[in-house]
């Protein structure tokens, strides 16, 4: 199955392990929760989709490579203690607290989440001595003397032997306590997430353009040369910091993440053509809607890759805009959330001597806690991590502007900063606006560019793939993209199309060479 279907899989169970009945007792007793195998490829995205699970569960997370983990460290070190049995006293041994049993206790004080996931990643690598007492841990959920806290699933992943010398096969007794997940790279779901994480333009039409480009990994005579999804992030991270410090991204840096020679030279060609066609066409101006006939003329008569570059550059575009939307949009509700609650707050009587300037602090003090905690329990992704600091700073904004005011009643104080946040509603309007300009701007020019034609099919393709543009267009609207989906009968033709394009691709190949 692809990763996505994996990830479903996992929550299911995850959400199954952790439901109660009337009595408060776990429906599935942990003797019987089965713990996760996750067997895939290195690099497609298996430790990710533990940390979106965490996240979306609203559970603790705590991940381990087994790798570097000796028997002592995974059971703890041995102590003599003196016990007595039938009136002797005789020296037994026992152990102190694995040091992964003690890391999940530390998550649960630090968190406060008493439920969550134990992620042990390269589990088939464990050294021979670790084995048995994995197996151990595996059926009864022990370390040594410790036991995993109760409401805590175990997750483990690894990697087919023939992308790791050290894998030990698991035998049919391990095999038969675990719940085993194979999961397989697959572009077309990768680039679903790819949207979210606004991985680079310039990655996401190239791979559109060599899918089979997207997971490689060969063994040569000079050795390993491979390509992965976790390297294409990693690399698309890199080259957004480049950019933004104006820096050139060079064939030298790529192969440092695609370490695959010949697809890092490839790319690193097809980047000096995306940047080409980012100066001729000038997608920013064309979303505004300022285009001319030679523009169209060049463009209706480009090499198919060329116009895939170009939607691909208008995506981009669009995404950035989309998402811009969608954070200040959750930025405003969350600040209109905090001055609801200040209104209800003001016929209180516990709030009753308290100055809008007081209640403002509370509000910023009650919103940096919340979001440091979210923070530390692991519930935030770097966009949600941006929404929470956005927040913060509007309040503080609002708090500076109450304290250059001087001192107010706490109604005075509400009504200046309720006439102050149609500031950020208005601000949150024009991103729509923006957003919507642009989208209606890009069907027309596609429209009078290209048609009801396949290029159409690939642009409504993308745009149905990106989880921010679809909510975009459920909230705000847009008929070009219900006409067309309409007219081209499009998830009917979508297919056939899609295999027409792979032909042309491979006949254009076949007159370069």
């Amino acid at each position: 199955m692809n990763i996505k279907q994996a990830k479903a899989e996992i929550k299911q169970a995850i959400q199954a392990y952790l439901s109660k009945d009337l009595f408060g007792e776990y429906r599935i007793p942990a003797v019987r929760q089965r713990p996760i195998l996750l067997i895939g490829a290195p690099g497609i995205g298996k430790t990710a989709i533990m940390e979106q699970i965490a996240r979306e569960c609203k559970i603790g997370l705590v991940s381990y490579t087994m790798t570097h983990h000796t028997r002592q460290t995974a059971i703890g070190l041995p102590f003599i203690k003196e016990k007595e049995y039938g009136g002797q006293i005789y020296s037994t041994t026992e152990y102190t607290m694995s040091e992964i049993i003690a890391a999940v206790y530390e998550q649960m004080e630090k968190t406060g989440l008493k439920e969550g996931i134990l992620f042990l990643d390269e589990i088939n690598c464990v050294s021979e001595t670790l084995a048995p007492t994995m197996l151990q841990f595996l059926q009864y959920k022990t370390f040594g003397n410790h036991q995993l806290p109760g409401g805590w699933i175990i997750v483990t992943a690894g990697n087919p032997p023939e992308y790791n010398k050290s894998v030990r096969e698991f035998d049919i007794v391990t095999l038969d306590r675990v719940k085993k997940i194979e999961v397989e790279e697959d572009f077309t779901i990768w680039k679903e997430y790819a949207y979210e994480q606004r991985i680079h333009g310039a990655i996401l039409t190239y791979l559109e353009i060599k899918k089979e480009h997207f997971y490689d990994i060969q063994t040569t005579v000079d050795g390993k040369i491979f390509v992965t999804a976790r390297g294409w992030e990693d690399l698309s991270r890199m080259m957004e910091t480049y950019e933004a410090l104006k820096i050139p991204v060079t064939e030298q840096l790529i192969i440092q993440y695609v370490q695959h020679p010949k697809i890092a030279k490839d790319f690193a060609n097809y980047l000096d053509l995306y940047q080409k066609y980012q100066d001729i066409y000038h997608v920013e101006k064309v979303l505004e809607g300022n285009w001319d006939e030679q523009l169209k003329n060049r463009l209706e008569q480009a090499p198919f890759d060329e116009k895939l570059s170009v939607i691909g550059l208008m995506l981009d575009q669009l995404n950035a805009d989309m998402m811009e939307a969608d954070q200040i949009d959750q930025v405003t509700t969350e600040v209109f959330d905090y001055l609801k609650q200040w209104k209800m707050n003001l016929h209180r009587p516990i709030y009753k001597d308290k100055s809008g300037l007081d209640m403002i602090k509370e509000m910023v003090q009650e919103q940096t806690q919340k979001a440091g905690m979210q923070k530390k329990a692991g519930l935030l992704d770097r966009k949600a991590w941006q929404v929470q600091l956005q927040i913060t700073k509007q309040l503080e904004q609002y708090e500076k502007q109450l304290n250059l005011i001087g001192e107010q009643t706490a109604q005075q104080a509400f009504d200046d900063i309720k006439a102050e946040f149609q500031n950020l509603v208005s601000e949150r309007k024009e991103r729509i606006a923006i957003g919507r300009k642009h989208l209606d701007t890009a069907f027309l020019f596609m429209e009078e560019v290209f048609g009801d034609s396949q290029e159409m099919v690939i642009f409504l393709t993308e745009l149905s793939a990106n989880s921010s543009a679809i909510r975009f267009i459920s909230q705000n609207g847009c008929e070009s993209y219900y006409r067309h989906n309409r007219e081209l009968l499009f998830y009917e033709k979508q297919k056939s199309i899609l295999e027409d394009i792979e032909a042309i691709q491979k006949r254009e190949s076949m007159e370069l060479l």
